[in-house]
């Protein structure tokens, strides 16, 4: 009656462990790490170029108002502060590129890791300029050190380019032979 009892036990738990394996089967399937990658980067470069886009008036044109805001209104709140930015239309300049050409490196996996950076270090800035609106600067920063530690993925540029280098240094190799 007991052996029976801990045989039935053993079968359900088998059936249990099978039906888990089947669900994470399942769930692999679907969230393909490749996918996870290139979706993480879109979403990463989206808000970037939003606000990016925002500062320009034509090509290498910011907007006045975008200058005059670095100038007037934003603030970098560091401890002793609030301290004005240091050139001010330098640094409207530099963040109006960085949010337009990082997102378009992003979106085509070129540079990606170093890209995913220069995008953190703007979340972080953005932080030090509007303190208190954590929640958004929080989900950048997670998906800029996603993107930083486990890389673009398959569906890159950098990682065709890797490919390509590869194959070129064993070919080399195995024809110095």
């Amino acid at each position: 009656m007991l052996t029976k009892t801990r045989d039935d036990r053993k079968g359900l738990a088998r059936i249990l462990i099978r039906m888990m394996d089947s669900a994470v089967a399942a769930i692999r399937w679907i969230a393909r790490p490749s996918l996870a990658q290139v979706l993480l980067r879109l979403a990463l470069a989206v808000p970037f170029w939003k606000l990016g886009i925002l500062k320009w008036s034509g090509f290498l044109r910011l907007n006045n108002t975008v200058v005059d805001s670095f100038a007037d209104e934003l603030k970098l709140y560091l401890p002793g502060g609030p301290y004005s930015f240091p050139a001010p239309a330098t640094m409207a300049f530099l963040f109006g590129c960085a949010e337009v050409i990082f997102p378009v490196l992003l979106v085509l996996g070129f540079g990606t890791r170093f890209a995913a950076t220069g995008l953190l270090l703007i979340a972080y800035a953005v932080e030090l300029t509007m303190p208190g609106d954590w929640a958004v600067q929080i989900t950048w920063v997670a998906m800029a050190l996603g993107v930083m530690a486990w890389g673009p993925g398959r569906l890159s540029l950098d990682y065709m380019l890797r490919s390509a280098l590869r194959r070129a240094a064993k070919t080399d190799y195995v024809a110095s032979l």
